[in-house]
């Protein structure tokens, strides 16, 4: 008797994750054991009285946790360990030698610790007792809105203190807006080549991605029309301001085109928008344009300071109280004495000249990098973070990133953010800010002359 005769007839619904989690239990127990071939769709199908569709899902989710792998034309064998996926940056330098231009982050300067130092210094003689001692959300932020109503204005959206939920920075918005957002039971659609804390969170939290190819302006409307055809989506995840890996950037008639869409089909839409109005010529926000069914989330981390993890979640107002609700169970209140340091920069002017100094800095680093890359096509935006360069035809990723850091050079994979089955020519993420500008000009010479060069063989290390 096989382990698969052990499987019970009736499964729970949805019974395609119920037939997941019973094979990653088996798994996880050892009677699985790794590298083991998986049963054919059909024959399972056939098995259980389900549909093959139902064991594909199941397969697929079981990919997803990463404790099975699919291969073309050969089946689906158990990967017994699960390879956790490298973040697509470098936590910690080894040695001083390394240029790290894996990391998104702002651009820094003695500006940004000044400000803190005169912030920190004035909290420490005058900051409310509420802000330190107070354990109530709504009364203990009550009084940071109207700086939070201000900022969003900024960033292109209007609305009224009481659509807005204080959070944590982007990661928790994000979090938030997707579990109220996302039933579980369909389809979250996004760029092929995905946000990459989207990607492992979709992981952890099982959300189904499915990635959509996209042109100079990111998701095209006609694949995501045939995708809503053919399968139960519910939700479509943007970053229209260039903050994709792929830095692109929507133009206006594209939002309309998508929210059209989105309307035909009932999606919720949830937009991405952490850079805030780091932006020039900034069109309106996907929120703006649709706020029947738009959760948009922005924040200060990436336009202002690294250190200042606060931002702000508009959700729908059909939703809004569920939203505020997930974010009571999970985070419950907004640090307040973020939230008390961000107004105070909003309404004495630190925070625009801090984001006034950010965009003159990424314009120049913008430049600088067209200016060092010139001859080399790549993906940009005005004051974007980063830069998406493809690699000249003879380089692999793997190859063409072992060469840079043989040169002190860090960069990101491209496939760190490409989905399961997307199809993605090699190319690798350059971020521009996490370094001084003598670094940033050494770095992008090096990766010039990598990328004028043809790719050798392995050397040995002396």
């Amino acid at each position: 008797m096989t382990i698969w005769n052990a499987l019970p007839k009736n499964l729970d619904r949805p019974a395609y994750r119920s037939l997941a989690d019973w094979i990653s239990a088996a798994i996880k127990r050892g009677d699985l054991a790794d590298g083991e071939k998986l049963p054919p769709h059909r024959h399972l199908s056939y098995k259980l009285a389900i549909s093959v569709q139902t064991v594909s899902r199941a397969y697929d989710l079981l990919i997803r946790r990463g404790l099975v792998k699919g291969e073309v034309g050969r089946g689906t064998y158990v990967n017994a360990r699960p390879v956790e996926t490298s973040p697509p940056y470098l936590p910690h330098l080894i040695g001083d030698q390394l240029v790290d231009f894996s990391n998104l982050k702002p651009v820094t300067g003695r500006l940004h610790m000044d400000c803190m130092r005169r912030a920190l210094s004035g909290l420490s003689s005058d900051i409310s007792e509420s802000a330190l001692l107070s354990f109530r959300p709504a009364t203990t932020l009550r009084p940071y809105l109207p700086a939070a109503v201000s900022w969003l204005e900024q960033c292109g959206l209007s609305c009224s203190s009481d659509q807005i939920i204080m959070t944590n920075g982007s990661s928790s918005a994000m979090a938030i807006a997707l579990m109220t957002a996302f039933d579980g039971s369909e389809v979250i659609a996004t760029d092929a080549v995905c946000h990459y804390p989207l990607f492992r969170m979709s992981q952890y939290m099982n959300f189904n991605l499915a990635g959509l190819p996209v042109d100079e302006e990111g998701i095209l409307p006609a694949a995501l029309d045939e995708m809503c055809r053919q399968r139960s989506v519910k939700t479509l995840f943007l970053l229209p301001n260039g903050l994709g890996p792929l830095a692109l950037t929507m133009g206006l008639q594209r939002r309309e085109q998508l929210v059209a869409l989105a309307r035909k089909y009932d999606l919720l839409i949830v937009e991405n928008d952490a850079w805030g109005p780091l932006q020039p010529r900034r069109l309106p926000p996907i929120a703006a344009l649709a706020p029947e069914r738009t959760f948009y989330f922005t924040s200060f981390t990436k336009c202002l300071l690294p250190g200042l993890r606060h931002g702000y979640l508009i959700a729908p107002e059909a939703f809004a109280s569920a939203a505020s609700n997930r974010h009571l169970v999970m985070d419950w209140i907004a640090t307040p004495f973020m939230a008390e340091l961000a107004a105070r920069w909003i309404e004495d002017g630190t925070a625009e000249e801090l984001l006034s100094w950010q965009k003159t800095a990424l314009k120049r680093r913008n430049a600088l990098a067209h200016e060092l890359l010139a001859g080399m096509p790549f993906n940009s935006s005005p004051n974007g973070l980063h830069i998406w360069l493809p690699l000249p035809a003879g380089w692999g990723e793997d190859s063409f990133i072992e060469a840079a850091r043989q040169k002190g050079i860090v960069v990101a994979p491209g496939s760190a953010f490409a989905l399961p089955q997307a199809t993605v020519a090699p190319g690798v993420r350059v971020c521009l800010g996490n370094m001084v500008e003598e670094q940033f000009i050494f770095g992008m010479q090096q990766l010039a002359v990598l990328c004028h060069s043809k790719p050798e063989g392995n050397v040995f290390a002396l």
